[in-house]
């Protein structure tokens, strides 16, 4: 069952003199569950397209669905709320709030969502647990390696039991055990929870990991397959 619907998306970039075609009529359905890379070259339309199904941008033309919801058809609030409730996160850069602590920055999402202490604080020590990270719920993001950033930042994403995570070069700035390490625990986090990765990559060693692979090339798909694992 699809859990992402993208059809016929285009998208133009008018910050220049020469208009950048982002998108070129893109169609593509990602299944619940899926642990999935976009690849291909710079500047081929990965993050776009990332951004795109993750509701953090919006097509020019075409549709976007999750879930069934026209991510169009929402107002700017409730396309804010609806990627609080739906929809978790993870960059290249961690993006914690340095003055934070790690417990401080994953219990953050779920203040927003107004949930009582007593849930935040059992979700928080659950997500410590499930990423390695228990000894570390008082430090502040600068105590800690890239690795461990990463950790707190897939805690974070999970804190809001969302159906899909976006992750956008998340291994970029890692050393090889830390991404084997990370990877590892995402597809724990995928299999565990059932929760849908995406990935837009260039690293070799998130593709090694991936069960279906959609490659972009100008702004279209140019390739599209599944992997048994």
């Amino acid at each position: 069952m699809s859990i992402i619907k993208a059809e016929g998306i285009f998208k133009t970039y008018n910050e220049t003199s020469v208009p950048v075609h982002a998108l070129n009529g893109v169609d593509l359905e990602i299944n619940n569950g899926e642990f999935m890379a976009i690849v291909g070259p710079s500047g081929c339309g990965k993050t776009t397209l990332l951004n795109i199904t993750g509701g953090l941008d919006l097509p020019d033309k075409g549709k976007i669905f999750i879930d069934g919801t026209n991510l169009g058809g929402l107002s700017s609030k409730e396309l804010i709320d609806f990627r609080l409730h739906n929809i978790g996160f993870v960059f290249q850069a961690s993006n914690l709030i340095p003055v934070l602590t790690v417990k401080e920055n994953i219990e953050f999402i779920m203040m927003l969502q107004n949930r009582p202490k007593a849930e935040r604080d059992g979700k928080v020590e659950e997500l410590l647990n499930a990423v390695g990270i228990i000894g570390k719920a008082d430090y502040k993001p600068g105590q800690l390696s890239g690795g461990q950033q990463q950790r707190v930042a897939v805690a974070r994403a999970l804190a809001t039991n969302p159906r899909y995570i976006i992750a956008d070069e998340p291994t970029a700035n890692l050393d090889s055990a830390s991404t084997r390490e990370l990877l590892d625990l995402m597809a724990e986090m995928n299999e565990k929870y059932g929760t849908t990765f995406v990935f837009a990559t260039h690293d070799q060693r998130v593709m090694d990991r991936a069960k279906r692979i959609v490659t972009l090339e100008d702004g279209k798909i140019t390739g599209d397959k599944t992997i048994s694992k």
